[in-house]
Formats: structure tokens, sequence, C-alpha cells
């Protein structure tokens, strides 16, 4: 990713969805005005910063730019938490998370996996690729290992994948959304490795979805999600997701992992799923378990 550009990009398009009656900023409705959002002469005002230094910081140019403008810049742009962090991986590179090289899911880390036999889980690399999964994972959401390693990603299941947007059904939009917002947060992370960009990029050609849904800017960290999917075959099912870190592999986003309300028709529906599974797995007795970690990307 083009830190500048990207820099410059995230501070026009939060700029220009702010109203200047929101800021406090006089406002005529005469048709005088041709800037959409806020001027940069008005938010430099407001955060107490020079309009030069200010214009230096959409041009990209953040080397001499301390962590108290920066604050002061979002206290204006009204950004979130994540919005926040984000302008701050951006402005100050030296500050963003390592890279790590790629390294074979642990053995410990997939029997875990397997051993939640109610619970749909896998693990996300850093650019939201499926790494490794249970046998639940893949009745309940799509069968991992028959999809290529380099399409293996949550990206390429939202948006290029009819098996996933008809389980999703009305609610696809909000969830495609909330995946490029998460998407753009691992990119700043991960600025050196050609591989998360690479993989930005292959959706942007092939999804026009997934480009119009970029150019927004949006970001936001998918830590938690309440799921509705109509499944093919136990019907609704509602889901609660939860991503959680993984600190012994810092080269992994984390593990996703699903559940039903205790009791519940989805309960119910898991347990359906799971008793399939298990009465398949066992009719290929002798076969490998189907392999869990992703090829090169």
């Amino acid at each position: 990713m083009d830190r500048s550009a990207e820099l410059s990009e995230f501070l026009k398009s939060r700029r220009a969805r702010l109203r200047p009656e929101e800021v406090g900023v006089p406002y005529r409705s005469n048709g005088t005005r041709r800037v959409r959002g806020l001027r940069r002469e008005e938010l430099a005002l407001l955060a107490g910063v020079s309009v030069t230094h200010y214009t230096r910081l959409e041009q990209g140019r953040s080397q001499n730019v301390s962590a108290e403008v920066l604050d002061a810049i979002a206290d204006v742009l009204r950004l979130t938490g994540d919005e926040r962090a984000y302008l701050h991986a951006l402005a100050h590179p030296a500050h963003r998370c390592r890279d790590f090289p790629r390294t074979p899911v642990r053995p410990g880390l997939q029997r875990l996996l397997d051993s939640l036999v109610l619970t749909p889980a896998f693990v996300l690399g850093r650019h939201a690729d499926i790494v490794a999964w249970n046998r639940l994972a893949a009745a309940v959401f799509a069968d991992f290992a028959a999809i290529p390693g380099d399409r293996r990603t949550i990206a390429h299941l939202i948006f290029l994948d009819a098996g996933i947007r008809r389980l999703h059904g009305e609610r696809w939009p909000r969830l495609a959304r909330e995946h490029v917002a998460q998407l753009r947060i691992l990119a700043a992370r991960y600025p050196q490795n050609p591989h998360v960009m690479a993989h930005v990029d292959a959706l942007r050609q092939e999804s026009p979805e997934f480009r119009d849904l970029w150019r927004e800017h949006h970001v936001a960290a998918a830590t938690h999600r309440d799921y509705v999917l109509d499944h093919p075959i136990v019907g609704e099912l509602r889901l609660s997701a939860e991503l959680v870190t993984l600190p012994g592999d810092p080269e992994l986003q984390g593990m996703d992992l699903f559940a039903a309300e205790a009791g519940s028709e989805s309960e119910a529906g898991l347990r359906h799923l799971a008793a399939t599974t298990t009465l398949a797995a066992s009719s290929h007795e002798g076969m490998p378990h189907p392999p869990a970690q992703l090829g090169p990307s």
C-alpha cells in the first residue's frame, strides 16, 4: 500500500463526510459553497494547526507531525477509535506491527480446532486467508479443502462465491462492507508484505463491488459479530462470532469461533451438522484428514 497516497485519500474522505454545521462552522445554503464537507482551512482552524501544516499532512507528508496534532485532527474529524488508530499507523510507519514469515499452523492449534466439535472455527492469516479449520466450519460455510489455497480467503468467499452470498442473503451487503473495513486495517498493519496488497489488488480487479467499497476508505475492526445464516441443510442459523487473538502466533490474525445460544434451534442445527460430518468422517476411515494449511500466496 502506498502509505502517503492512502493517508491523503483517507483524510480527504473523512473531511468530505463532515457537514460544516456539525462542527460549528457557519454555513449558508445559498449555493455559493462548492466544497463538499469541510475546507482544509476550516479543519486546520478547528484543530489548532496552521493550514500549511495540515495541507502537508493531507498530501501524505507526515514525517514531522506529532501524535498530539494527529489527535487534534482526529477529534475534529470525529474519527472512531479504529479510524484514529489507522490514522496514526499511516502517519507514523515505525509504530506499525512488524511483519512475520509464513509458518505452518502448529499441530497443537489444529488439535484445538478439531476438539471443538460443536463450535465452527477457523484460523485466519494476515490478510484474512483461512489457514486452518475444523469439520463443522466446513459444514457451515464452505468446503475449504476444495478451494485453491490462493483463493481460500474471506474476501474471495464473500465477493466471488455464490454459495456464501446465498448463505448470508439480504445481510450480505453489511458483511461485505465490514470485511473491507477490517481488511484495510490489516493492509496498514503489514505495509511491507507484498501478499497483502496483492490480495487487495486482485479483489479490486475481480470484483466491482469490492472495488467500490475499497474506495470508501471505511475503517473498522471486526472482533465480534452476529450472523444470521440461511443454511441449505438446517435452515436459519443465528451465530455469534468472536475473533480471538493468538499471542503465541504473531503471524496470524487470530481464531474465529462461532457459537449458537444454548438450547436454541440454531444449536440444534449445529448438532445435526456435527453429527453428519462425524458420520461422513467415519465412513472414510483410513483417509487422511483434509489439509488445513494454506499453500503459498
